[in-house]
């Protein structure tokens, strides 16, 4: 009998990830969809990492530097420009971070379209949670009670993506305060504020199940670091 390969792995990262490790995992992953979408086979499964990130911040490809508060000779965290849309924002412990790999070319090619997804992920989390999130018109994000809560910037090379969404569980907010988070001057929550119980452990499951369902993955498969590491290195 053939084994039936699963259509994306699903790895939970217990420790904390500096960026430009995370960033490297998602690049070889992007790599590893690319060469199979050139020999059109869907013999790599897409990707969808969930962890915490060691503090800093992260600028997009375009990003305004007027939006950071800080001597950018000596940030309070590091800094780091990446290959995502969107403008500065914030990671830290007590944040969960997803970031799916996936190719659209599987799904819809579609950005504004993945985009919604992601949103819709973490409402579906937040609706589960008792909380009622929201969009709003022309910006890319989720709030709570007019904090904003879960932030988004994905980057794409043939339809591959990387990068994904922050969603701020029982982060210190005060690293908020040296930046205009994605440009915008609006207050960040975290939903610690509401669900003081709340943990970025308890979240991880229910979000990678969220994300699972827009997504439309049939038959994921959850993978340690382990093995993660193992096939990223057999990609070379």
């Amino acid at each position: 009998m053939n084994r039936v390969l699963p259509d994306a792995f699903l790895c939970a990262l217990d420790r904390g990830i500096s960026l430009p490790e995370a960033w490297q995992w998602q690049r070889s992953w992007q790599k590893r969809l690319i060469c199979a979408q050139q020999a059109d086979a869907l013999t790599a499964p897409e990707l969808l990492l969930l962890l915490e990130h060691s503090a800093c911040y992260t600028l997009g490809r375009g990003a305004n530097l007027a939006h950071l508060h800080f001597d950018l000779e000596a940030p309070p965290a590091p800094l780091h420009r990446i290959d995502r849309g969107g403008e500065v924002t914030h990671h830290l412990p007590g944040q969960l971070v997803a970031y799916p790999v996936l190719d659209l070319q599987r799904h819809r090619c579609d950005l504004h379209w993945y985009l919604r997804q992601l949103e819709g992920g973490v409402l579906d989390v937040l609706q589960e949670l008792g909380l009622e999130g929201e969009r709003r018109d022309g910006l890319t994000g989720v709030w709570l009670e007019g904090c904003k809560v879960a932030s988004i910037g994905v980057g794409a090379k043939r339809w591959v993506t990387q990068h994904g969404l922050a969603l701020n569980v029982s982060c210190e907010l005060s690293g908020f305060a040296c930046i205009s988070p994605c440009g915008l001057q609006l207050p960040v929550g975290s939903l610690h504020q509401w669900r003081p119980d709340l943990t970025v452990e308890q979240l991880r499951r229910p979000l990678a199940k969220a994300l699972t369902a827009r997504l439309g993955w049939g038959n994921p498969q959850w993978i340690n670091e382990q093995t993660l590491l193992r096939e990223i290195g057999a990609d070379g």
